[in-house]
């Protein structure tokens, strides 16, 4: 079964308008499924995870790039794995400037490699497919943004039992299809063979035993606060080493960061990141999470239910253009706000996260006082508390208890 891809769109309307499309994202969520429904007489496709044209365009990137192109587009699948493909591409469009003529794919962050020099600036669409939004699976347009900033929220029901087997199934597209029993080692088979293949296409690293290592800790760091140091106790590592080596999970779209909001004069804004799995449901394998530990662990609900959550806002944001921003807010006061969505216009939507079925008042305190003291005049400001409740709930003025199931 294919599911609908809410970038299907944008990846059309890109081939249109610019010389090269890239389409980003970790391997297994989808890249090549996507791609190759563009395949017809005047789109081509070539795949570098073949040995044979993988030498081929080591031997003579530029021709590799040339042949077999004529009027129409020529898909370069996977080409982190031959980075020289880049500086011959751009070679090409600098002499013509049709738009589609590339479809680039990649499993790496391609333009934050070291042995890439060519950023391609100017003359390339980046696409950023992530694994299976909820959404997605569920057949339903990204309208979750949209609806939130206008105050037009709307729920599918879905029980508390219900988000955490979401969660747990996570969305890379085979593991979704497996039965809940086999996709532990499905997620465990695809962390291996990531460090042992895919990791060397983007760094020189040779303790890889360590890496599996800092995966697991990760994993178990999803939705904290980025202290490197304290990442790295017990790790045989020097700082240095270990911030290289958690770049090169980021490249690999394992793990990503998201920053603080920092857009006030307060002098007492926290400056932190925070780091997240990809997808809770990779994350669940590499802890050995199991569902019913939902119920009596609130701390791993807590890290469960927010990593879900900003697996889900980010897949929402990636389709609407660069019009939203996500961050997330705490000061040295211990005011915390877990995402903050800066739409185009400045107006802003706080998100807290909740694990629990039940908001209260006090669960809002944090939006309150941002929104009295941070927020700029004029521009609008809407805090909402998910939950795993099912009903839409107004908290005054601007304030929403919303459902899991709105997203």
């Amino acid at each position: 079964m294919d599911y609908p891809r809410w970038q299907k769109q944008a990846l059309n309307e890109a081939l249109v308008s610019r010389r090269i499309v890239l389409l980003t994202g970790p391997r297994q969520c989808g890249k090549t499924t996507l791609a190759k429904q563009l395949v017809s007489k005047t789109v081509e496709y070539r795949t570098l995870d073949d040995a044979t044209l993988r030498q081929a365009a080591e031997n003579d990137p530029q021709g590799f790039v040339e042949s077999g192109r004529k009027n129409g587009t020529l898909i370069i699948d996977e080409v982190q794995r031959v980075p020289d493909i880049l500086t011959a591409v751009k070679k090409v469009v600098d002499q013509n400037n049709r738009p589609g003529q590339y479809l680039l794919t990649g499993s790496a962050n391609v333009q934050s490699l070291p042995t890439v020099q060519e950023s391609l600036a100017g003359r390339v669409a980046k696409i950023r497919l992530r694994p299976l939004s909820q959404g997605e699976i569920s057949r339903r347009e990204p309208r979750f943004l949209d609806r939130a900033f206008s105050r037009d929220f709307r729920s599918e029901q879905h029980t508390r039992k219900d988000i955490v087997d979401f969660a747990f199934r996570g969305g890379f597209p085979e593991a979704v299809r497996l039965p809940a029993d086999k996709r532990k080692n499905w997620h465990q088979d695809y962390i291996d063979a990531l460090i042992e293949r895919d990791l060397k296409d983007v760094a020189n690293i040779h303790k890889t035993d360590v890496m599996r290592e800092l995966v697991d800790i990760l994993a178990a760091w999803s939705s904290k606060f980025m202290i490197v140091s304290d990442i790295g106790a017990g790790l045989a590592l020097e700082r240095k080493t270990l911030a290289s080596y958690i770049s090169a999970l980021e490249a690999l779209y394992l793990v990503e960061t998201v920053a603080p909001w920092t857009k006030t004069d307060y002098d007492r804004v926290g400056k932190q990141s925070k780091i997240f799995m990809s997808d809770t449901g990779m994350m669940a394998a590499l802890l050995g999470w199991k569902p019913e530990q939902m119920q009596l662990d609130s701390d791993r609900a807590g890290k469960m239910f927010e990593t879900f959550a900003y697996n889900q806002l980010a897949a929402q944001i990636d389709t609407h253009d660069n019009m939203y921003r996500l961050y997330h807010y705490r000061d040295r006061e211990k005011r915390e706000i877990d995402f903050l969505i800066e739409r185009e216009d400045q107006s802003l939507l706080g998100v807290e996260v909740k694990s629990g079925s039940t908001v209260r008042g006090g669960d809002f305190q944090h939006l309150r006082w941002f929104e009295a003291n941070l927020t700029k005049k004029g521009k609008p400001f809407t805090g909402i508390v998910l939950y795993t409740g099912e009903s839409v709930v107004p908290f005054g003025d601007n304030l929403w208890a919303v459902p899991f199931g709105a997203l």
